[in-house]
């Protein structure tokens, strides 16, 4: 929002000096000037209408942007639980086994320190 409305700004203030600058400078008559002026006018209207429009649609994308990536996020969240909750599953009968295994490698290491410092 505060991009457009610097732009909107910096629009207006650019047609204001340009419409001062035909003002003063140009060897038109009045008339010409009032219809250049007018142009100018046209011409900003239509560029705010379009900062507008694209300000619009930019909002949109943002906003399904955000939703997908919000339901991307929970569906990738309920993946990984499942996942770790299958890797449990899986582990768990061995879990005894591994913390044997452990204990045996730990008492081998153990020998093998000993015998090295014989």
């Amino acid at each position: 929002m505060g991009k457009a409305k610097s732009v909107l700004i910096g629009l207006l203030a650019g047609a204001a000096v340009g419409a001062a600058g035909t003002l003063l400078s140009a060897p038109q008559s009045g008339k010409d000037t009032r219809q250049s002026i007018k142009r100018q006018m046209d011409d900003i209207k239509a560029s705010i209408e379009k900062v507008k429009i694209n300000g619009q649609i930019l909002s949109e994308q943002i906003k399904a942007t955000s939703k997908e990536g919000a339901e991307l996020i929970k569906d990738l969240s309920k993946e990984m639980k499942t996942s770790i909750d299958h890797w449990k599953e899986t582990m768990e009968p061995h879990q005894e086994n591994i913390q044997i295994y452990l204990t045996q490698i730990e008492d081998r290491l153990k020998e093998l320190e000993e015998q090295t410092t014989q």
